[in-house]
């Protein structure tokens, strides 16, 4: 009987794959995934069956998918990172059908940022992503703000995009009401692939103009700080 794995590949580098996902990959017939990701994984997929879509063809990836496992063939649904954050496991358990399904987890795009600031995340901490595509943006603020009233450290997915330039800032501002200007900030760029670039700065100094949509941002909480190049936020051991 054939199935539909619903893969995270990671930040993109087959180093930063789980061996289940690229197991995975490595079993299925069919790959069906965003063009982007799937030029990510090209050397290790040759010659199989591969199915792409552009931007916002998310539903229409699952149907793909699910219509290739229908007529008997393993299938891998790719995302990057973990595919249950901003992933695909969501739509495609909604499209499944009845077909035998597995959703293989992936390292996200935060905690291979996070690696690479050091230890941010190090206490209780939640993500927001800015794309108001599927979420209304009055829901975002207000995700927003009750962060910032839990102190939480924040990370912050797709800040920028060419349909929402301003959004950061936006974002920023807020924030900016509930935590100091001096609350260190990670800001990485291509997290664990190519072309990956980073910033270690504060709230008051983030440059804008670095911040593109393959981006993720972490913000400290009130105990983050900047030590030997890393961003730490203490766990609350007495050390």
């Amino acid at each position: 009987m054939a199935k539909l794995y619903i893969v995270g590949i990671g930040p993109g580098s087959v180093e930063n794959m789980t061996i289940k996902a690229y197991k995975a990959i490595e079993k299925a017939d069919v790959i069906v995934g965003y063009r982007y990701y799937i030029g990510l994984i090209k050397d290790m997929i040759e010659g199989k069956d591969i199915i792409t879509t552009g931007m916002c063809g998310e539903l229409d990836r699952c149907r793909k998918a699910v219509s290739k496992v229908k007529l008997g063939y393993d299938t891998a649904l790719i995302s990057s990172g973990d595919a249950g954050l901003y992933g695909m496991a969501g739509p495609a358990l909604e499209l499944a059908d009845g077909i035998d399904t597995e959703v293989i987890p992936g390292v996200t795009s935060l905690f291979a940022a996070a690696a690479e600031m050091g230890a941010p995340v190090m206490n209780d901490f939640c993500s927001v992503s800015l794309s108001d595509l599927l979420t209304p943006w009055d829901t975002i603020v207000r995700r927003l703000e009750y962060a910032c009233k839990g102190d939480f450290i924040i990370a912050i997915y797709n800040p920028k995009s060419k349909g929402r330039k301003g959004h950061l800032k936006k974002a920023v501002d807020i924030i900016a009401k509930y935590k100091d200007g001096d609350t260190p900030v990670g800001i990485v760029k291509n997290a664990g692939r190519e072309g990956n670039d980073k910033r270690i700065t504060t709230l008051s100094n983030i440059d804008y103009d670095f911040v593109d949509m393959r981006t993720v941002l972490i913000i400290g909480n009130s105990g983050t700080y900047i030590r030997r190049g890393n961003i730490v936020t203490p766990r609350g051991y007495n050390i």
